[in-house]
Parts: structure tokens; sequence; C-alpha cells
């Protein structure tokens, strides 16, 4: 059974080590837990529904909490106080594109507000229900899951929006296809999700990111369907799939998805690799991205990040004989381990191998074997309830991403994490922060940062703290070159700082768009634009 007050399965847990509480004793103090609402708590405050009945709509209380929040921090302070603010008034379950259609006809006749809902696992504020006159109706493509169809002579294939990465997944390599998108939510998050939010897989490098990915479908508009044909290529003016893509429901609801797939590889390894610092971990990198060497997945972790992944790794009798054997090869206390991914055919893998040892030992780079990476690829999905361990010991983590320009990563990183690390300061409470590069491209990267804190000795001190050290860091984001989202998307939590990156006339273009799809404002009013 689903979570409804937090991330994933009830069933899978993932502990905070007794050494990896005491890691971060050090580090910012001791831990502060604050207590749970329960279920039956937060049903008691659901209100009573201002919606007329509807056959394709549900009232139930459980369906509204289910759906009334994300996965922000934001949204797991709401869930775990049980002051959840605002429940949408209703829930739908559309199974074709033509109950969209009469859900959203619906919508016009009634006056209500739609929130398109894929897996929920939004982590910037994109399906929250505000208060407001209008009711509030959520339409939840979880049973639109199915793949319509494969055309195995272009490899393209059709599927319902709110397939998750599994299904998406199963239902292709049941005919020996994959889609290769992978993002961390992978586990939960929705196809039609990922293309509204312009998402970004952990082996993009390989397969590309979804805008790579997303060959065309359709739009549901108040004023009827856009169809997106899917062409290998186009001169025939603007491309129509970029007014969907990060469109976050503000134009209309996705009802079908068409996604360039590939044949399975034949086999698929990961490698860990120790840099000795972090210069000369960023040059080997970069080097690798620059020089085409056809990996599938690298991921960079910074001095800070690999010291607090080891602690919290488990395991500190090994994890010690593994520092001994690096400091030996002179990977010490400044050391950056890199994972990285080749997938493909065998040739092609051992070539992609041997191009990578060469480079990267170059740098300095000790390998560690394939140990680690497949430990990496084990654990892939499990970060996220990781944060249910920290909450049991008295912490809040919370993570942030940008990208920017190779010439740039320096500057941006380090007054990013300074951003964070001295955030709460003033209350005299330290942050412990950390960064990865999780996307490469030939001219610049992704920063992925964690930071970890303690929440306080109540909800709104927990809240007023994430508040400081949010607004600190997106400032300091779009002040020095970044961008404020590479793959979460802009909700609600990015938009006040969407204009310092698209400009006037950007900003202007987009409002005009909303207003062509959508003139009446339904559709998820405040995501993507302020209103």
């Amino acid at each position: 059974m689903r979570r409804w007050n937090g991330w994933g399965e009830d069933t899978t847990e993932v502990e905070l080590p007794a050494h990896g509480a005491e890691f971060l004793h050090a580090l910012i103090g001791a831990g502060e837990p604050l207590a749970d609402a329960t279920l039956e708590q937060v049903l008691a405050r659901v209100p009573a529904s201002r919606l007329p009945a509807h056959p394709q709509v549900s009232l139930d209380a459980e369906d509204r909490l289910r759906h009334a929040r994300g996965q922000s921090l934001p949204d797991w302070l709401a869930m775990r106080s049980g002051d959840f603010g605002v429940f949408p008034d209703g829930v739908a379950f559309p199974e074709t594109a033509g109950q969209i259609r009469e859900l959203m006809a619906w919508a016009a006749e009634r006056d209500l507000v739609l929130i398109p809902y894929g897996g929920g696992t939004s982590v910037a504020g994109h399906i929250n229900p505000q208060h407001g006159e209008r009711p509030v109706l959520t339409l939840s493509l979880e049973r639109m899951n199915s793949l319509l169809e494969i055309d195995a002579a272009s490899l393209i294939a059709t599927f319902g929006p709110g397939a998750n990465g599994p299904q998406v997944e199963s239902q292709l390599r049941a005919q020996g296809y994959t889609l290769g998108h992978f993002p961390q939510s992978w586990e939960l998050s929705t196809l039609g999700g990922w293309v509204a939010a312009r998402s970004s897989g952990q082996q993009s490098l390989r397969y590309g990111r979804i805008e790579q990915l997303f060959a065309g479908g359709t739009l549901e508009t108040f004023a009827g369907p856009l169809q997106l044909p899917s062409f290998p290529a186009s001169a025939a003016g603007p491309d129509l799939r970029e007014m969907v893509l990060g469109s976050e429901g503000r134009f209309g609801v996705i009802s079908e998805v068409r996604v360039r797939i590939s044949r399975l590889p034949d086999a698929e390894t990961f490698y860990a690799v120790f840099l000795p610092d972090w210069p000369r971990a960023l040059e080997a990198i970069r080097s690798l991205a620059q020089a085409r060497v056809p990996l599938s997945m690298l991921r960079l972790s910074n001095a800070i990040e690999t010291r607090t992944q080891l602690a919290l790794a488990g395991h500190p009798e090994q994890i010690a004989l593994l520092e001994k054997y690096l400091a030996l090869r002179g990977a010490r206390g400044d050391k950056c381990m890199l994972t990285f991914g080749v997938t493909g055919s065998r040739v092609q893998n051992a070539a992609s191998l041997r191009q990578a040892r060469k480079l990267l030992r170059s740098f300095g780079g000790v390998f560690t074997g394939t140990l680690l990476g497949r430990k990496w690829a084990q654990n892939r999905f499990r970060f996220p309830y990781l944060r249910h361990g920290l909450w049991s010991a008295g912490y809040l983590v919370d993570t942030l991403e940008t990208a920017t320009d190779w010439s740039n990563v320096d500057t941006l990183l380090n007054r990013l994490e300074a951003s964070l690390r001295d955030g709460l300061a003033d209350a005299g409470e330290r942050v412990h922060v950390f960064t990865h590069l999780s996307h490469v491209y030939g001219e610049g990267c992704s920063l992925y940062t964690t930071y970890v804190y303690r929440p306080g000795g109540s909800y709104a001190q927990a809240l007023e703290r994430w508040q400081r050290l949010k607004h600190a860091a997106s400032r300091c984001i779009v002040d020095n070159r970044g961008t404020i989202s590479h793959q979460h998307g802009v909700g609600r939590d990015h938009a006040p700082y969407l204009a310092v990156e698209k400009g006037e006339r950007g900003m202007a273009a987009l409002r005009a768009l909303a207003v062509h799809f959508d003139p009446e404002g339904r559709l998820a009013p405040g995501v993507l634009l302020p209103e």
C-alpha cells in the first residue's frame, strides 16, 4: 500500500544507520523528532465536498486526502503534521481521452479548477489545491497506463499518460524494448508527468532526456484535442511539442504519449572510480563528456558527498578497508567518487570501458571494480525513502538542482552550497550540504544539491527554516547563471524565480499561451506562471 504521508510503499524502509546518526550529530547537532499525525486525525479534517455527484468523480475523503499533496518538503511537513491546508473537492479517474474531454466540459459548465495528476511525485508544488471560490477537481490519470501500440520499424511506442516507470518498462521489456528513462522518482512518476515537467533520467547520457524521447501525442484542451504528429525531423515552423514539454498542466491534459524506444541492450555494468580531489575530478568528467565516450551514465560526487555516502553506507569495517586501500593509491580525504555506466553490446561496452579507464587514470583515478556500481544500481530508487529514516532520527533532508556551463560550475556550486550552509547561521543552526553532478553535456552539467538540517521545536519552525534556505538557494542560482530547474520543473515553488531566466518577453509569451489554451484559468492556476 502506498504511504499517505510520505514516499513510496509502506513495506519499504530505509533506516538511518547508527553511525550515520552519530555522523550527523557531530556535524549539525542532535536530532529533533516531531510527532506525526494519524490518518484518522487527518481524515476528520477533510471538509465536505463542494461538488455534485458525477459518475467519474470520487468524493471519498481518503481519495481526496491522497491527492492533496506532492512530495516537496513543505508537502512532507503538511502530511506529517496533519495540516494539509486545502483538499481537492473530488478526484476523477478517467480511463479514456473521451472521458477526459467529458470532465473538462463538466469543469467548464460548473466553473471548476482542474489539476492534472500523474504519480503525485512533484517536489515543486505542482498538484496542490489552493484556497479559492471555485471547487477543485483533481484528474488522476493512473488508469490510463497501457502500452497502446509499438511501431517496431520506427521504434515508437504509444502509451497512456498515467503509466509509471515500472509499468512503462515492464510492458516494453516483455517485447524486447526499453525507454531507458530512469528518474529517481521512477517507481511512482508517470510518462505524462515526465513530459509535462521535462524530466531527465539517470541514463540520459545514452537514451536522452524526455525531450529527445517524446515523439508526439495528444493534448486535450478546452477547445478540443491538439494532435502532435511524430516525425523524425521537421522544418515546418516551430515544433509544437515544445508547447507541451514543460507545460506542467497549464495548457491542457496529456491523454496520449508517443515515445522513441530502444531495443534492450545486451549488457550493462556500473563502475565506481575515486579521483584524488575535486579539481581533477571535475576536469575528468568534463573530458569524458566532451570526448563523447559512449557511456550511459556519469555521476560525480564532491568530497563532502563522498564522505557522507561512505558514512551512511553501513558496513563500517568494509568501508574502513576501502578507505585504507584508496589512501594507499593516493585518494585520501579530498577524494571524489565517480560512478559511471556502460550499456550496449559487449563489444561496445568493452571499448567504452577501455577508453574511460585510460582517460580517468590520467587524472589519478582509482578503480574499485563493480561492487559499488552494483550497489548504486540496486539502490538507485531508494534514496527518497531515506527521508523517513532521517525524519525518525529528527532530521530533515531536501534537494534542489540546477544546470550551468562548465566555466561556471565551481562558482555556482561554491556559492550555492554556501547559501545553504550559512542560511540558518543567525539562528545558531548548522546545515550539512553536499552536491553531485548528475547529468553531463558537452557545454555543461547539472548540479544536484542535498541539504540536511534540524527542524527546530515545531512544524512551523521547520517550514520557516526551509523557506529561508529555499529562497536563499533559489536566489543564488538565478543570480549566478544557473537554471531554476534542470529536471524537477517549476510548479509553484520555482515560479517566482522563472522571470530571471525567461525575461519579460519570454514570460509574456508563456502567459499568452496559457490564455490561448485556458482563457478561464481553470488548469493548475499558479503553476509555472505566478498568478
